[in-house]
């Protein structure tokens, strides 16, 4: 099976298909690289297409020690992908966690990036101390409970949690699929994961500066049943100048697997106006509530 080494010496497990321009794919917290085999099939007829699993969820590295879990790490694991690939740069598309992954790896390597897709990217992130406090929490709670029910009774609860339940009901064999991969990662990884990436990465309106400065072509992608990530979502829509905002209609968290005909053609059109010299800034005078205003 095919590894590469991150900068502290963690095997990262990841597949590949195609051949072009690379395209990026960073998973989930409840998903892994197979969460991109809709995106691997659509894209690898045009582009060189690579799907890694994060540290912490095999075949990769499961390290056991707290440390070597952060939103840093995750960051940087971004960059050792394109490294040991012998990548300048890609198209990065991040679907939750891998979404803040993502966009970290876009702050602070811009030049490695040709774009970024940030799909269901916000959860814990607020401007609501006490509610912020209750997502930190939330996530040392769920490491615990993981640790001590086992990842399969795990993945039946979380499965059908309020940002999942759509994709339960709309399409019950993917969603099983997908239940039945999140039910046999590993219960150290996915706790130490949320202890040490999620309980602590810093919220999106901390980043405010930041982003105001990015310089690269940025898509957002949310579904309109993720209410965790539909006001983030807006704030990213604002704060960053090189973004589009698309809104999936009755869909939850997972929307590259639960509409992955309509993600798939939605960033083929962004890629192709990146590729194309088409993405262009917002004009600031678009930035009103005031239509008559001039």
């Amino acid at each position: 099976m095919p590894h590469l080494t991150a900068d502290d010496g963690m095997r990262l497990y990841y597949e590949e298909a195609g051949a072009g321009t690379a395209i990026l794919c960073v998973h989930e917290f409840a998903g892994d690289h197979r969460s991109f085999e809709p995106q691997l099939r659509y894209f690898a007829r045009r582009y060189r297409v690579i799907a890694y699993n994060a540290r912490g969820y095999p075949p990769s590295d499961v390290p056991a020690k707290l440390e070597r879990y952060s939103q840093d790490r995750a960051r940087d694991d971004v960059r050792a992908v394109l490294d040991a690939l012998g990548l300048d740069k890609a198209h990065i598309i991040g679907i939750s966690m891998g979404s803040y992954a993502a966009l970290h790896f876009g702050l602070a390597y811009p030049d490695r990036a040709r774009s970024l897709v940030l799909g269901g990217c916000g959860h814990g992130s607020t401007t609501d101390l006490a509610e912020r406090k209750r997502f930190q929490e939330d996530a040392v709670k769920t490491a615990a409970a993981i640790e001590a029910q086992g990842m399969a009774g795990f993945a039946q609860s979380y499965g059908v949690n309020p940002t999942r339940v759509r994709f339960h009901r709309k399409d019950p064999r993917g969603w099983k699929e997908f239940a039945d991969q999140l039910g046999a990662h590993s219960a150290v990884g996915s706790a130490m994961t949320l202890r040490g990436v999620q309980g602590q990465r810093p919220s999106l309106y901390d980043l405010e500066t930041a982003l105001a400065a990015l310089p690269l072509p940025v898509l957002i992608a949310t579904g309109d049943e993720d209410w965790p990530c539909l006001e983030p979502a807006l704030f990213l829509k604002r704060t960053i100048p090189t973004s589009a905002l698309a809104v999936f209609p009755t869909t939850g968290h997972t929307l590259n697997i639960e509409e992955p005909d309509r993600f798939n053609r939605i960033c083929d059109d962004f890629f192709h106006q990146v590729e194309t010299g088409r993405w262009i800034k917002r004009d600031p005078g678009a930035a009103t509530a005031r239509p008559f205003a001039r």
